[in-house]
C-alpha cells in the first residue's frame, strides 16, 4: 500500500517555523511520509516540490500575513500543472473573516493557532488518506 505523502511548506519571509516543524513531526509519528521544504519558499517552489515529490497533500504555514496571496497562487499553480487532486490545507494567523475567501479558492481546511494536533490529523485522515 502506498504511503500518503504530505508536503509541509513555509512561504515568504516569515522565519517562524516551529508550528510547521511540530506538525511535520506529528504527521511522521502518525505514519505519514512528510517532506518539509524549509523556510522562505515561494508558491512556485512549493508547487515544484509537490510535483517532484509526488505528494498527496500540501500543508502551508503562514504567519506573515501573506495568506491572501500565497494560498490562491499555490492553488492556481497546482491547477496549471495538472495537480488539481492535491489537497491543500494550512495554518497560521489567518483572520477568521478571511477564511471563506481562501476556502473558495480551493484550500480545504485552515487551522488557526491553538488548534489541537488531533484535529489536523483527523482532517488529513478523512480527506487525504
Amino acid at each position: 500500500m502506498k504511503k500518503v505523502r504530505i508536503l509541509i511548506a513555509k512561504p515568504g519571509l516569515d522565519g517562524h517555523d516551529r508550528g510547521a516543524k511540530i506538525i511535520a513531526k506529528y504527521l511522521q509519528e502518525a505514519g505519514y511520509e512528510v517532506v518539509y521544504t524549509g523556510l522562505h519558499q515561494s508558491p512556485e517552489q512549493i508547487v515544484s516540490a509537490a510535483l517532484q515529490e509526488a505528494v498527496d497533500g500540501i500543508g502551508i504555514s503562514v504567519l506573515s500575513g501573506s495568506h491572501s496571496y500565497v494560498f490562491p497562487e499555490v492553488m492556481r499553480l497546482l491547477k496549471e500543472k495538472g495537480l488539481d487532486d492535491v489537497v491543500v490545507f494550512g495554518g497560521g494567523t489567518i483572520p477568521e473573516d478571511e477564511i471563506p475567501e481562501l476556502t473558495a479558492a480551493g484550500v480545504r481546511a485552515l487551522f488557526r493557532p491553538g488548534t489541537p494536533l488531533e484535529e489536523c490529523l483527523r482532517f488529513i485522515r478523512e480527506n487525504i488518506g
